[in-house]
């Protein structure tokens, strides 16, 4: 027996057992081996493909649907707990960059790509990111109906409306040179009793604006500007013959 034993597994003879011990550790092994990875069965309430994480699977699971509702519906019945969230390492730039987002939405027909719906509360969603990232960019060019935008180019809707009006300045003056209140940008006028002229001094240089002068009141009369300094318009009054006189008249200067 001892012979026979010894002559087995003499070098010889010891190929043979080599190869079948390499398949039934083959066999063994690769149920394990395949857990880790594609192929297995999904685990709910547990990390797949494995608890340990630094595995990951390295395909792209795919699901298929062909059904009149939802290819896949993720819910939570808790109180505090969401219903899904999704981790990406992606680069910047996006699909056209050849980095896919950590989510993304895309509809092969006509209709819409996402919609997002909150039934009660105060805000229906948040985008957070650095001080300095544009929130989202678009190439769609419709108007976005319900969109309030409360910043354009970092400024408010009454910054803006501030911002033009600054370029619109105006002055009412009565005959006297009394600068009327609610002026815009005209800061203070001077006058001589008898002379038609009116310095008009403005808060901003309006050297290179536009500006329009009209004769008020029901007296006829005639009236020109001219500009004394970067900031400083001189108007002058005269009556319908062309003599020097004072009449009240309003002022806008458009830059």
């Amino acid at each position: 027996m001892r012979n026979r034993i010894s002559k087995a597994l003499s070098p010889r003879n010891r190929g043979p057992w080599i190869l079948a011990s390499a398949l039934l550790v083959a066999l063994l092994v690769a149920p394990f081996a395949g857990a880790f990875g594609e192929g297995n069965t999904v685990k709910g309430g547990a990390r797949n493909p494995s608890p340990d994480a630094r595995r990951a699977y390295t395909k792209e699971t795919e699901i298929i649907a062909n059904v009149n509702t939802y290819g896949t519906r993720q819910s939570n019945k808790s109180s505090n707990g969401g219903g899904a969230v999704y981790g990406c390492r992606s680069g910047a730039g996006g699909t056209a960059k050849g980095n896919e987002p950590c989510v993304r939405a895309s509809n092969l027909a006509t209709g819409r790509a996402f919609e997002f719906n909150s039934n009660s509360g105060t805000e229906v969603g948040q985008i957070t990111g650095p001080a300095t990232a544009a929130p989202f960019t678009t190439t769609a060019k419709g108007v976005a109906t319900g969109l309030n935008a409360d910043q354009v180019d970092g400024q408010s809707a009454s910054e803006i409306v501030a911002a033009a009006q600054a370029l619109n300045k105006f002055a009412v003056v009565a005959a006297d040179g009394t600068l009327a209140s609610g002026a815009r940008g005209a800061k203070t006028v001077s006058h001589t009793a008898t002379s038609g002229d009116y310095n008009v001094d403005f808060d901003s240089d309006v050297s290179k604006c536009a500006r329009t002068a009209t004769i008020t009141g029901a007296t006829a009369g005639e009236i020109t500007t001219d500009a004394v300094d970067a900031d400083t318009l001189t108007v002058h009054t005269f009556n319908s013959a062309g003599a020097a006189a004072d009449r009240a008249f309003q002022l806008v200067v458009t830059c």
